[in-house]
């Protein structure tokens, strides 16, 4: 479900009809996360790591009212429910994109998740589904880069204002606090930096909790 948003009385109209007339109007931030209690709880609970973390971010996602909003021509589209497209590696070394939905019952998330990894595992080529609404964010994990920045391939003539949200390589410190990598990538007409610390800071706090 949508609606749209009133844009005649939104106080950012004149940022988004600036930043959306740009060819790359895409902007990010690359901000380290500190994921030791987040892995710990993972493998308490017995569940994959990436599928915990990737229901966090969709967590924080659908809380930032930004990340929920998306392009559509002239208007703005707020979407009630964000999911998850993340790009899902096999053993020949080739990635498909899988749709993820959301869920906040981590159980029912959890058991959707493996069975759309298990399929997109199994089915070749990139595209295995058909993506029919923009209410994704693009997600993907690149564990062997601990990485400080992070860029996107893009097309300037498609249009998109999905977030894309990309995690690196684990790395434990000598006192034993664990961290990763995170890259945000936003449209600068939907969302500034105070919506990005906002998304940051509630996931951090989820994954901490």
């Amino acid at each position: 479900m949508k609606t749209y948003l009133d844009l005649q009385h939104w106080p950012r109209k004149e940022h988004f009809d600036f930043f959306r007339k740009m060819e790359e109007p895409f902007w990010g931030a690359t901000v380290q996360i500190n994921c030791t209690q987040a892995y710990l709880k993972s493998k308490a609970l017995g569940c994959s790591f990436f599928v915990y973390y990737l229901h966090k971010t969709l967590m924080a996602v659908n809380q930032v009212d930004a990340f929920r909003y998306r392009v559509e021509g002239d208007r703005i589209a707020v979407y009630d429910r964000i999911h998850g497209s993340a790009t899902i590696g096999r053993e020949d070394g080739s990635f498909g994109f899988s749709l993820i939905e959301f869920d906040a019952d981590f159980a029912v998330f959890s058991k959707n998740a493996l069975a759309e990894i298990k399929r997109v595992k199994n089915t070749p080529g990139l595209f295995t589904r058909r993506f029919d609404e923009p209410n994704l964010i693009h997600f993907s994990a690149l564990p062997w880069l601990d990485f400080s920045g992070l860029s996107h391939a893009r097309s300037f003539t498609f249009a998109d204002s999905c977030p894309k949200i990309s995690f690196g390589k684990i790395t434990t410190d000598a006192a034993g606090q664990s961290s990763m990598p995170m890259s945000v990538h936003v449209h600068h007409g939907l969302a500034d930096g105070v919506h990005l610390g906002a998304f940051v800071d509630c996931f951090t706090q989820m994954m901490e909790a």
